[in-house]
């Protein structure tokens, strides 16, 4: 960078109020806009793209977190609101009727005016007031807005609303096809871990924050800092929410990991009449039709007309002959679950664990597990979120789809807080989730089964849990940089499981290839780093064994509660093992020239102009550090999801912290904070955190003042 590129980007930007309030006139469906007095808020934007904002008050915090989340992501921002509002097909083309159809036929636009409108006043000031900061600086910088996203101005409190039921709907609970998939949402992944006091090398709590998510869309976090009297925050928050969600303050952090409760049913319904059977009786839809408009290449607009039904179980999702099926979910009927925003900003505001469980109680985020530590050393693994109190049945009978016809099945209450999985405090120093139920948050074991309907989670502990509590229990006394260093790990714990058998079989009686591959595989540190070599061809013997198994397990011996950590074990097919290993050598040799070819040529981290080798790997390959990819030119892979926001938190005297997203801070096309975190990434490392203003300070490269 130049000398005067540097200038420009530590320019001090101040703000006249009557030019920030510009955008905020047009929007008057914001009841918050003309209470908003954000004179004297400022931003301090880090050298990585990271707004450190320091408000008089609620609504002046909110509205700087909406300028700043245009400032990186405006783009992004604004296509999200039209997707929410289910009004994308109209501006940027039929691509997006799906999803536009998927949300009328919901009904998020109707659920989100009836949230809003239940939003607590101050809550709903402070959306407002994000919404208003949004407008401005659309206002102030309207070079910095796309044309084919500026329909979406102004943005109302509702949109914001409509975002988050958008997310939590389409992505972590409901089925969008009408089939019920229980593992496409929380197979996404995620890793948060919890130490105590008493397993930390230095006696103080850590917190490692690691959700696993897709690298854009709705799904892009953005780092930030918030201070303001009695509050001060750090985080990350998803695009589009007023406030931080995963994050920490100076005495206690958290982290989500999206969790294995079953918030949904589908019920197959008999048709009758113009109606459905109900309890013996003909009962009537309620019906209505929406008109969504399409754009066409040369911009032209065509009418696609949705037609909704409505049953009393939910919205029906497909149709059959002589059959419907209605979709059910927590929050659908009546506002059970608003307040995620609040429930986030008291978090936040939780000084100690007392009041972080009491803000917690309301169990208003839905689909998420909660891990928290503290500065006092308290740490808790939260079976978080919404399931409804069924009457009957395990876990396998309301995982198809139910029978319509009758009140019987039909629920209409949620399980309380006091009712889900806790594990608070365990004598083990800590607790970990890597989406996994809740049983085997810590071991010993805390939480037992056989105390909570067997409804309630998934009795299956994969091989990426399975990694995480291996290396848990094998260190007693955790270090700061020990916890960054089990966050990278790559190894594959798949690898332990298989490779021996596999190597000493191929040795015996395996072609003069399979013989080569397996002295490859000897030699590999059975790991998915940049330079590991060994990885590509024993990732591709795993898919090749996989496809020749179909639908039989590849374990002899299968995974099993009464061994929780160590089965599945085994080959079930040895000579068929061998066979998928000779095949898979063909595969790279012919491929890569070399079965030996190292992890990270293969497989890529790229962003704009950088092209880095990569490092981790699916979950399925039992890798604590996950991420995976989209296979691009040459025969290389490009990595699209997995590790995106992470966190190691230390509650020391003064919080100690590193965080990374590696595909940057911004979306926004030119910025420099795009990808100048793609290089930590692949080095494996996290960056520095400045907390606190004089520390901001000497890392500032721009400010904004209101």
């Amino acid at each position: 960078m130049t000398k005067a590129e540097s200038s420009v980007r530590r320019m001090f930007v101040t703000i006249a109020a009557a030019s920030v309030l510009a955008g905020v006139g047009s929007c008057a469906t914001n009841t918050a806009a003309s209470a908003i007095s954000p004179a004297g808020t400022e931003i301090l934007w880090d050298t990585y793209g990271v707004p450190h904002i320091y408000a008089k008050d609620r609504n002046s915090l909110a509205y700087a977190f909406g300028w700043a989340q245009m400032r990186n992501h405006s783009d992004l921002l604004l296509r999200l609101v039209l997707q929410g509002r289910g009004r994308a097909s109209e501006f940027l083309g039929k691509s997006y009727l799906d999803d536009d159809r998927w949300v009328w036929t919901i009904g998020i636009p109707a659920m989100s005016a009836r949230d809003y409108a239940a939003q607590r006043p101050a809550m709903r000031a402070h959306i407002d007031a994000f919404a208003a900061g949004i407008n401005a600086f659309a206002a102030a910088n309207p070079t910095m807005v796309g044309d084919s996203v500026r329909a979406a101005l102004p943005v109302r409190g509702v949109d914001i609303i409509e975002n988050l039921q958008r997310l939590t709907w389409a992505r972590f609970i409901t089925s969008s096809q009408g089939v019920k998939d229980q593992t496409r949402a929380w197979e996404n992944g995620s890793n948060a871990w919890a130490i105590a006091p008493s397993r930390s090398a230095n006696g103080h709590a850590m917190l490692l924050q690691n959700p696993h998510l897709p690298w854009s869309d709705l799904f892009t976090w953005m780092e930030a800092e918030y201070s303001m009297p009695g509050v001060h925050v750090y985080g990350a928050a998803v695009i589009g929410a007023p406030v931080l969600q995963i994050a920490f303050n100076d005495n206690l952090g958290w982290s989500h990991t999206v969790n294995t409760q079953d918030g949904e049913d589908l019920y197959e319904l008999t048709l009758s009449g113009k109606g459905y059977l109900f309890n013996g009786k003909e009962r009537a839809f309620d019906e209505s039709v929406h008109v969504i408009k399409v754009r066409a290449a040369d911009g032209s607009l065509t009418d696609d007309t949705v037609h909704f039904r409505h049953s009393v179980h939910g919205p029906i999702v497909a149709m059959k002959a002589g059959k419907a099926i209605a979709n059910r979910a927590v929050g659908m009927d009546t506002p059970t679950i608003p307040f995620g925003y609040e429930q986030w900003w008291t978090m936040g505001a939780a000084r100690n664990f007392s009041e972080f469980e009491k803000a917690i109680t309301p169990n208003q985020i839905s689909g998420q597990n909660i891990t928290y530590a503290d500065r006092d050393g308290h740490i808790m693994e939260f079976y978080g979120g919404n399931t409804p109190v069924r009457n009957r049945g395990d876990r396998a009978y309301w995982s198809g789809t139910i029978r319509g016809d009758s009140s019987s099945n039909l629920w209409t209450s949620l399980h309380t807080y006091a009712e889900m999985p806790k594990t608070i405090d365990p004598p083990s120093g800590w607790v970990q989730n890597a989406n996994d139920p809740p049983w085997w948050a810590t071991f010993p074991v805390v939480v037992r089964q056989q105390d909570y309907p067997s409804y309630l989670a998934t009795k299956t502990m994969l091989l990426r849990p399975q990694r995480s509590v291996r290396m848990l229990m094998s260190d007693s006394s955790i270090s700061f940089d020990e916890l960054v260093k089990y966050k990278h790990s790559t190894r594959m714990e798949l690898a332990d499981r298989a490779l021996d058998d596999l190597v000493a079989a191929a040795a015996a009686r395996g072609t003069a290839r399979a013989k080569s591959a397996a002295s490859v595989l000897r030699a590999w540190d059975r790991s998915a780093d940049a330079g590991s070599r060994g990885a590509v061809l024993f990732n591709e013997w795993w898919s090749e064994y996989g496809r020749r198994m179909g639908a039989k397990s590849r374990w002899s011996v299968q995974w099993s509660e009464q061994r929780p950590l160590d089965t599945p074990y085994g080959l079930a097919d040895t000579a068929l093992a061998v066979a998928s290993l000779d095949a898979a050598a063909a595969t790279v040799e012919k491929k890569y020239g070399a079965l030996d070819v190292p992890w990270g040529n293969v497989y890529r981290f790229r962003r704009d102009s950088l092209d880095l080798p990569a490092n981790g790997a699916p979950s399925t390959l039992g890798v604590f550090r996950v991420v995976d990819y989209a296979k691009e030119k040459a025969e290389q892979y490009r990595a699209t999801s997995g590790d995106s926001y992470v966190g190691a938190v230390e509650f020391s005297s003064r919080v100690r912290a590193m965080t990374l997203i590696g595909y940057g801070n911004a979306s926004r096309a030119g910025s420099p904070h795009r990808h100048d975190q793609l290089r930590f990434l692949s080095r494996k490392e996290l960056r520095p955190v400045w907390l606190g203003r004089r520390e901001v300070e000497t890392h500032t490269e721009m400010r904004e003042r209101f």
